[in-house]
């Protein structure tokens, strides 16, 4: 794929660091905030961005792994974020060459179907295991991890960025 004008060129990312910034998602997203339902899924947009930047390292087993262990820590319906997190990630997989091409608010304006639907899913879910309906502002959690993304994108990224003052021995 070759690559667009004034794009730098990155370093590939570290296996421990892919591990380490999915499990402080993780980690975000199990701390005791209350019931706000229209908190961001941190979870979400970073499997998402793996997915879309490493697709061969993170894949739907692993959101489907991670959605269980959210489902089992708020006792919601055993496979509701698994299954939300795998229809996210087959659907990141599959656009993530296309959204590559974007500059990352474009990305994030690309992405945001893809948050509604996660949380339309886990909607649905619920409303099928006899829960009510929650709220209308479980809607605006999709529009902030939209706004999320450009955060996700520097924070992740910044490791794998070339020096700019490359030295007169490395080739590159």
């Amino acid at each position: 794929m070759s690559m667009r004008r004034g794009q730098p060129l990155l370093l590939p990312p570290r296996l421990w660091f892919i591990w380490a910034s999915l499990l402080v998602a993780l980690m975000i997203d199990l701390l005791p905030l209350g019931r706000l339902l229209w908190m961001p899924d941190f979870l979400a947009v970073t499997l998402v961005f793996w997915a879309v930047h490493q697709p061969r390292r993170i894949g739907m087993v692993v959101a489907f792994c991670f959605g269980l262990v959210l489902d089992v820590h708020e006792a919601s319906l055993l496979g509701q974020h698994a299954l939300a997190y795998t229809v996210l990630i087959y659907f990141a997989i599959m656009l993530h060459r296309r959204i590559q091409w974007f500059a990352v608010a474009d990305q994030a304006l690309q992405l945001l179907p893809l948050f509604f639907l996660t949380r339309i899913i886990t909607i649905v879910l619920r409303l099928l295991g006899g829960a009510t309906f929650p709220g209308w502002e479980v809607l605006l959690a999709p529009v902030l991890e939209m706004l999320l993304w450009p955060l996700a994108s520097a924070l992740l990224l910044a490791p794998q960025r070339r020096s700019p003052n490359p030295d007169a021995d490395r080739p590159l």
